[in-house]
């Protein structure tokens, strides 16, 4: 059975990841800043399941949730780094600095942490962070994210080089807008939703469901020869 790591675990699509890692029988260490959903996930996961709580902007939690793998689970086989945040719309010129210091730490440090930490505890292994389209182009109004998710696909292609020998494969997911909290699924209304899929070929978000297959693709050992990439969820929005 595998052992699986994966962050921002407590909701949405970190949910939804591990939900489908357990469903296949493997062992998961899952880390959320958040601690009560993140416990109640683990008890309905049942036992080949433990957690941390933490801040992947600290480093010595990367350190701490691999250890914890290797101490609880003899290993690592799959790290799923899909923690991140998102500042309000705003155009560059009007984005708080407090805002743009946390979210390039969470989104961006917070994936070079996670690297540094697991890579070194590998063998054959299968790295999947979570982009998102606004890291393969230009996002109006999200300027800090995109900056920081275009850092994460930068991570990846590298990461991924200086691994391909140690058999260590190393790729990214690239979302547009799915139903989660973060892309605002309480305030969800019509007009809401259509501002937010104009620019999406297919009109609509995506559902955790759907993003979720993709990593569960990138994570297949079957995809032994697949290493680099970043594999667009995005509706169409990458053909344009």
């Amino acid at each position: 059975m595998s052992v699986v790591l994966i962050t921002g675990a407590a909701a949405g699509l970190g949910e939804g990841i591990a939900r489908a890692f357990a469903a296949q029988g493997a062992k998961l260490v899952l880390g959320d800043i958040n601690a009560k959903p993140l416990e109640a996930l683990a008890a309905e996961l049942g036992a080949d399941c433990v957690t941390m709580v933490g801040d992947v902007s600290d480093p010595r939690y990367a350190k701490a949730l691999v250890e914890l793998a290797v101490d609880r689970f003899g290993g690592l086989d799959i790290a799923v780094n899909n923690a991140g945040i998102v500042h309000d719309p705003a155009f560059i010129s009007d984005i708080p600095e407090a805002d743009a210091r946390r979210v390039i730490e969470v989104d961006l440090l917070g994936v070079l942490w996670a690297l540094q930490a697991q890579i070194p505890a590998m063998k054959n292994g299968s790295i999947i962070n979570i982009a998102s389209v606004a890291g393969l182009s230009g996002a109006p109004t999200l300027g800090v994210y995109a900056a920081a998710k275009h850092g994460v696909v930068g991570l990846t292609r590298t990461a991924a080089l200086e691994n391909a020998r140690r058999g260590i494969r190393v790729n990214a997911v690239c979302p547009s807008f799915a139903r989660t909290a973060m892309a605002g699924e309480a305030r969800h209304s019509k007009a809401h939703e259509a501002e937010m899929t104009r620019g999406i070929p297919m009109r609509r978000l995506a559902s955790v469901a759907e993003v979720v297959r993709a990593v569960m693709f990138l994570a297949d050992p079957a995809n032994s020869f697949m290493t680099g990439q970043t594999l667009g969820v995005d509706g169409g929005m990458g053909a344009m």
